[in-house]
């Protein structure tokens, strides 16, 4: 492979990987976000479970459990999304690597050995 193009791939896999580690950086975050919530939503999921007093399940409904609901159904929605984001990126950097291996120079060990 042409020194030029060998430099641009390498150029190119540096930016990409730069996308990646911030896409895994932010779906490490939404990955812990996500557990506090579904804790959250189990909590209070179990209190109304537990409670007989309508008046207070539906006061712990309003305040909590569907503002947890709604936010954990969020958190799972935008991790779909950076999961997908992740694999997209990581194809990029395995094409570069598979492009560079392909056309690097043929080593001929029984050859260089004679």
């Amino acid at each position: 492979m042409e020194d030029y193009l060998a430099k641009s791939l390498d150029e190119w896999k540096v930016d990409i990987s730069e996308v990646l580690d911030q896409i895994n950086n932010d779906y490490e975050e939404v990955k812990k976000e996500l557990k506090v919530y579904s804790y959250k939503y189990g909590i209070t999921k179990q209190v109304i479970q537990s409670t007989v007093n309508e008046e207070i399940i539906e006061n712990i409904r309003q305040m909590y459990h569907k503002p947890f609901e709604e936010k954990y159904s969020e958190l799972k929605e935008y991790i779909r999304d950076l999961d997908e984001k992740r694999k997209v990126f990581q194809m990029f950097v395995n094409k570069i690597d598979e492009v560079k291996l392909k056309e690097a120079p043929k080593t001929d060990l029984a050859a260089t050995y004679k």
